[in-house]
């Protein structure tokens, strides 16, 4: 999170399911309604769709 430029428990859960998505096969996509906190921490390891 930290290298993301994010902190505190507002982004607990991001952080979270971005783990849970790294930790997995690729190719990885995640479809959430706030892109922008996922596409930050994930990079371009995981394609993120809005929804």
């Amino acid at each position: 999170m930290s290298d993301a430029g994010l902190h505190g428990r507002k982004y607990a859960i991001d952080a979270m399911l971005s783990a849970t998505a790294l930790a997995g096969p690729s190719p990885v996509t995640v479809r959430t309604p706030d892109p922008e906190d996922l596409t930050a921490l994930c990079g371009a390891r995981v394609t993120v769709i809005k929804v």
